[in-house]
């Protein structure tokens, strides 16, 4: 990998089209411009126009793309009737567009209209850079506005495949003002309470990069593209830095935060449709399937012989068993509770913390944003996931999400298992309290049902930003807490070692908690929770989340909000 990024980082030229096809070479031979192998064009074009031999992405012509994407015949592009202006008069910049005009036998660098993917209709938009590099001058930025314009008069969702070296230069100062141009009408098209979704390919950057590129309430790109604000070279030229291998690449952006996902060429249809179906924005919460409704969701007869056999156990016992690394995870009850679930990435600002997993799924039909903190199954996996200790990225990943949902009128719901939010200095230095703090302040109004399940340690204030629910349920041999009982022995106490006895005194238990009214249900775990267990867990769980989604329809987002700040105001 290190040494492809390396090869397209020294051919890929922010001016040059990169033709792949050279003159010299069979119509039936193209030469590969990271790996300089000559491979067979059919092949290629059957492959997405991915190299078959080094896996490295040829950019793609705009008849091609609307061809993969788009249903056959389905494409009807808009706005091409557009007159081209010189609005600063620059010298030789009308024989630079009819030259690119009569190349690629494209009206402009973007192309605009609707379609239907898999037969889901969509405004599609695709940038082209064999175009004056697709930069983008008054006419991309107009074409864009006026679509997506429509597109909220007609309430579809808009794609848009990105493609840029940036601002038209020739246009100077004019080109600038397309930034605020379309990140104004995407404003508006989002209000309205309507999907957007860029597609980042290679390359995108500048303008486009700080404007509608990244401005998608699912932001999707394609392996090693570049992405970026200043591309590699306006950076090492203006600031001489040298820049590491893989820097502005899809796959460092993902690790930063700033896209959702990275989806390989061949998956994009597919992808991009089911996108759009999981946001078929409908009144009411329990859009359930109706041939599910005869399922059982009660457990087997095994695990209600072993709850009967099984004795119930201390409060310390209760802190051990939560906090077992083979308990089952977040993930676990998500596989078996929901279907078709899409994690989604980074919280457009940072990174994207492996200790919180969100996306979006089925609950037997009905779409549902689900956000669970995950803290590892073994050594290696418990490192990665910081052993689901959440740093401030992951707070706002889950809010980021928890805000689409709102969008989306999807209903959330959380697992939670935390011993408490990570206190490294990183976290500090990163604004760990405002995180939560913003968590707690915006979750109190969210306008859609919110329901929390505590599943293991519920530590603090780091399990409280993802427990503002409506109804908040723990797990039998569960704990949710102020500190964990060894801090709470050695604040009151001076003495950690009376954690036990402080177990006792903090009613931390799923009993205690009901009967405080701080939760409203006990979830039975049937002996305690293991793998065994696991499904019959789920499986009551599924049932009994069904039947509180069902007790919210028929409620607007304003009362779902206040029944929520009355829930929290009577403590």
């Amino acid at each position: 990998m290190a040494a492809l990024f390396k090869k397209k980082k020294t051919t890929s030229n922010e001016e040059n089209t990169r033709e792949a096809v050279k003159e010299t070479q069979p119509a039936e031979v193209i030469v590969c411009p990271s790996c300089g192998r000559e491979i067979d064009r059919k092949e290629t074009e059957r492959n997405k126009y991915v190299c078959y031999e080094c896996g490295s992405y040829f950019r793609v012509r705009t008849k091609n793309r609307i061809k993969m994407v788009a249903d056959k015949g389905s494409f009807t592009p808009w706005f091409e009737d557009l007159s081209f202006e010189n609005p600063l008069d620059f010298p030789g910049y009308e024989d630079k567009v009819k030259a690119a005009k009569e190349k690629t036998g494209l009206h402009e660098a973007i192309t605009i209209g609707q379609c239907k993917i898999y037969g889901e209709d969509a405004v599609l938009g695709v940038c082209d850079a064999r175009f004056l590099m697709s930069s983008m001058g008054h006419i991309v930025g107009e074409k864009i506005a006026l679509a997506v314009e429509r597109a909220t008069e007609q309430k579809l969702p808009v794609i848009l495949f990105c493609c840029s070296g940036g601002a038209r230069m020739q246009e100077g100062i004019v080109s600038l003002m397309q930034m605020a141009k379309t990140s104004a009408a995407l404003k508006r098209h989002s209000d309205a309470g309507l999907l957007y979704v860029p597609v980042l390919t290679d390359p995108t950057t500048g303008g486009v990069t700080a404007s509608f590129a990244m401005l998608g309430d699912i932001i999707l790109a394609e392996p090693m593209a570049l992405i970026g604000f200043a591309g590699p070279r306006v950076i090492e030229q203006t600031i001489g830095q040298k820049l590491p291998e893989g820097f502005q690449r899809s796959e460092f952006q993902l690790e930063h935060g700033f896209v959702d996902a990275i989806v390989e060429r061949r998956h994009l249809k597919e992808t991009l449709f089911e996108i759009l179906r999981m946001h078929h924005v409908k009144d009411g919460y329990a859009h359930f399937d109706k041939h599910r409704a005869g399922d059982n969701y009660e457990p087997t007869e095994l695990m209600k012989e072993r709850a009967v056999k099984s004795k119930p156990l201390t409060a310390w016992e209760k802190v051990k068993a939560a906090r077992k690394v083979d308990r089952p995870a977040s993930v676990d009850y998500m596989d078996i509770i929901f279907d078709e679930f899409m994690e989604l990435h980074g919280d457009r600002y940072f990174g994207d913390d492996a200790a919180i997993v969100g996306g979006i799924a089925y609950l037997d039909g009905q779409p549902v944003t689900v956000i669970g903190v995950h803290k590892g199954k073994d050594l290696k996996d418990c490192v990665r996931h910081n052993y689901g200790m959440p740093s401030p990225e992951g707070y706002r990943k889950a809010l980021r999400l928890m805000k689409q949902a709102e969008k989306f009128k999807r209903p959330i719901i959380t697992f939670v298992n935390t011993s408490g939010a990570f206190c490294g200095m990183e976290a500090e230095e990163r604004g760990q309290g405002e995180a939560i703090a913003r968590n707690l302040y915006e979750m109190a109004a969210i306008k859609v049902p919110i329901l929390c399940i505590m599943i293991g340690e519920g530590g603090s204030g780091g399990a409280l930003a993802l427990a503002v629910g409506n109804e908040v349920w723990m797990m039998e041999n569960a704990t949710y807490s102020v500190l964990s009982p060894e801090g709470f022995a050695s604040i009151l106490w001076k003495d950690g070692k009376r954690a036990k006895e402080a177990s006792d005194v903090m009613k931390i238990t799923a009993h205690d908690l009901y009967d405080l009214h701080i939760v409203e249900k006990v979830i039975p775990e049937y002996g305690t929770a293991d793998v065994k267990a696991c499904e019959s867990i789920a499986r009551y769980m599924k049932g009994q989340i069904k039947d509180f989604l069902t007790r919210q329809n028929g409620k607007s987002g304003e009362e779902l909000a206040e029944s929520r700040y009355q829930r929290f105001r009577s403590f």
